[in-house]
């Protein structure tokens, strides 16, 4: 038992990478998660995910498997959709679910498009669902430097997003500059989401993010403990799927947040926090 949970990590460079970077990122995913979930946005982070694909293959096919180049056009893409959707809905008044749902479309059918024309099935396979093959050097410095980044302006913006996501016209009328904070906010959501494609992929990258953050709200009640229980179970997430994924031979991505989810559906049964198991015990006291 001891050789097959620390045996791979202390014998494989590559595993060790992979931990050590996913293990920073549910640190910084964990607070941004929160806020989404709070905010009632939680597809959002499945949004941007999407919409950096255009991004991610533009820069494939300009420097290949290449860190640097994944990251700059996955980062291009995804400001461009979610900065974008964000000013165009303040705007226009409109909703900004719906400017971000039709750029995430456009720019999920030109992804696609885009990837069948410039890749193998091999890396078309790595680029969507991740590969601890991946994470090298030059990728675990991105993502503990994301999530480097994401605490350091959390640390300034923190006040004023929670504040906006329970009572926006207060935080208005107090001056909390809402609307720069919030396309702050995008913009380091699709941060992590980049920095992530190397051990997740980019349709698994949002796992890491909202799964955590999701299943924390069974544990804790208050803002802080929820991110510090989500920043746990992403920690805990990453350890047992890269364990999956070595031992079953799994891609990572799928790997890690099936072991998010695993822990959010023991959140939503037993957690202490308006699970299904608080609410039956509840129905039963009432009803004796």
């Amino acid at each position: 038992m001891i050789e097959a949970l620390f045996g791979p990590f202390a014998e494989f460079s590559f595993l060790r990478r992979a931990l050590v970077g996913c293990l920073a990122l549910s640190v910084s995913a964990a607070p941004l998660g929160m806020v989404l979930m709070l905010r009632r946005m939680s597809l959002t982070g499945d949004v941007l995910a999407h919409g950096i694909l255009p991004g991610v293959a533009a820069g494939f096919l300009v420097g290949g498997v290449s860190v640097v180049a994944l990251a700059a056009g996955g980062l291009a893409g995804g400001l461009a959709v979610a900065l974008g959707a964000g000013a165009l809905s303040r705007a226009t008044g409109g909703r900004e679910d719906a400017s971000l749902a039709a750029a995430y479309l456009v720019a999920l059918a030109f992804g696609v498009a885009l990837v069948s024309t410039v890749a193998d099935s091999v890396e078309v396979m790595a680029l969507l669902f991740g590969s601890v093959l991946g994470v090298d050097d030059a990728a675990l410095l991105l993502m503990c430097g994301v999530a480097t980044l994401t605490l350091f302006v959390l640390a300034f913006a923190w006040r004023p997003l929670v504040l906006e996501c329970f009572d926006p016209g207060f935080a208005a009328a107090e001056g909390a500059r809402g609307g720069l904070w919030h396309l702050v906010f995008l913009a380091l959501v699709v941060l992590n989401v980049v920095a992530a494609i190397a051990a997740l992929g980019t349709l698994m990258a949002v796992g890491l993010l909202m799964l955590p953050a999701i299943a924390a709200r069974h544990w804790a009640a208050e803002v802080a403990g929820i991110a510090k229980v989500a920043a746990g179970i992403g920690a805990g997430a990453s350890v047992l799927g890269l364990l999956i994924s070595y031992h079953a031979d799994l891609p990572s991505g799928p790997a890690i947040v099936l072991a998010a989810g695993a822990a959010w559906a023991v959140s939503v049964g037993a957690g202490p926090v308006d699970s299904l198991l608080v609410r039956f015990a509840r129905r039963r006291h009432l009803a004796g």
